[in-house]
């Protein structure tokens, strides 16, 4: 079976100053990670999540094994250019704006100006970030950067989307937008590799889940198998009267099995932005953050509509389609008008300037100093050091010295 991400014995161990093996962060992985999936790997910290991640992409050489990703190595640049990556952190560049960092992002994959150009104001959008679009990324907060590490990691419209810890920093609504925009992804034919902390998250959007701890996978498999509790029953119905309850009751007592009956609960989760959106829609006064383009607008948009995310996502590929056939992106044109130069402007810009009249300085000869000849005595010769700070020195009666004769001693 042809698997979009398969591991096979990834081993990574960490060795001390001496080569002696000292950390087995990642010990006989194996893994596989079906197309079109969503899957979650959990852990608590150190547990080898994105240990496991680095060796993926390339980052790390593993000590023994390998992996494969979509049929190939992922350091294969015709490999590269298929996945989509978000860091647990997102090292940007924080003097480039959202839209010069996406452009930059796009231009590395090779994008054709338009396709690049549609592509960055679809995921400004999408991702709420294009009224800020123009500051730099070092004034953003930390849930921003991590909704432009998102938009980054669509640029190039993935196959493979890699995301880790894609939530953290933000918000609870950014949060279930995120999560909306998971399973979006997935059902547009896209496989994702969730590393997470957060059980809630991974509950809501994965397929199947891995959990790692010391290297190695503890428990795998769907997450309404691993989360079902077989000795149990659950029975949701409508409200219904109170001597309907107590004949079920005595019904369950006859069978000596254990009941309660409560009250269903929503999630806190749900609970939360059903509250914020009803205090948006009474236009409470806030100083914090407004969302007021969500994921969900675009993720919710009828099938007649074309909705942004159609237009960043490549129509799925067909099964009987051959590997080799070349992928197509249904992407709308986008009608761009040049702007026109202003030509009064260029006109005095380039209008060849007329030299001005100056006057002519006739130049100036420079005046000969007289340099007397110094004498090789190896002293300094004070005639010439004054001529050269324009001091005039005092005439003197000093004799010319004179070497001493044989069995003489000089006196000064």
């Amino acid at each position: 079976m042809d698997y979009a991400v398969e591991t096979i014995s990834l081993t990574k161990v960490f060795s001390d100053w001496w080569g002696r093996a000292k950390v087995y962060a990642v010990d006989d992985l194996n893994l596989q990670i079906r197309h079109n999936e969503v899957f979650g790997l959990l852990g608590p910290n150190g547990s080898g999540k994105t240990t496991t991640i680095k060796m993926l992409l390339g980052l790390l050489h593993p000590t023994k094994g390998h992996a494969l990703l979509l049929g190939g190595d992922g350091t294969d640049p015709k490999i590269n250019t298929r996945i989509g990556f978000l860091p647990e952190e997102s090292y940007l560049y924080r003097f480039l704006n959202a839209r010069e960092t996406l452009d930059f992002y796009g231009r590395l994959f090779g994008l054709a100006p338009k396709v690049r150009k549609m592509r960055i104001e679809a995921l400004l959008e999408m991702v709420g970030l294009k009224a800020v679009a123009s500051r730099p990324i070092g004034t953003y907060s930390k849930g921003m950067a991590r909704r432009i590490g998102l938009a980054q990691a669509l640029i190039n419209d993935p196959d493979l989307l890699i995301l880790d810890e894609p939530t953290t920093g933000l918000d609870p609504i950014g949060t279930r937008q995120i999560k909306d925009l998971i399973l979006k992804l997935a059902e547009r034919g896209k496989t994702i590799l969730l590393c997470s902390h957060l059980l809630a998250d991974v509950e809501d959007v994965c397929d199947r889940i891995a959990i790692l701890y010391g290297g190695r996978v503890q428990a795998e498999g769907q997450v309404r198998e691993l989360l079902q509790q077989n000795g149990k029953r659950q029975i949701v119905t409508s409200a219904v009267s109170e001597t309907a309850v107590e004949r079920i009751g005595r019904i369950l007592e006859e069978e000596h099995a254990e009941w309660e009956i409560t009250s269903p609960m929503e999630k806190l989760e749900t609970f939360f932005i059903n509250t914020v959106v009803e205090a948006q829609q009474q236009a409470r006064p806030t100083s914090g953050a407004v969302s007021t383009t969500q994921i969900g607008d675009f993720l919710m948009a009828e099938k007649s509509q074309a909705s942004i995310l159609d237009k960043l996502v490549s129509a799925p590929v067909l099964q009987d389609q051959p590997a080799g056939a070349p992928r197509t992106e249904s992407i709308t044109p986008v009608e761009t008008h040049a702007p026109q130069p202003d030509r009064d402007l260029l006109s005095k810009l380039t209008r060849a300037a007329t030299p001005s009249e100056t006057e002519h300085v006739a130049p100036v000869k420079p005046s000969a100093v007289d340099v007397p000849e110094s004498r090789d005595t190896g002293q300094v010769n004070k005639s010439v050091l004054d001529a050269l700070t324009g001091k005039t020195a005092p005439p003197t009666t000093e004799k010319p010295h004179e070497r001493p004769k044989d069995g003489e001693v000089g006196h000064e």
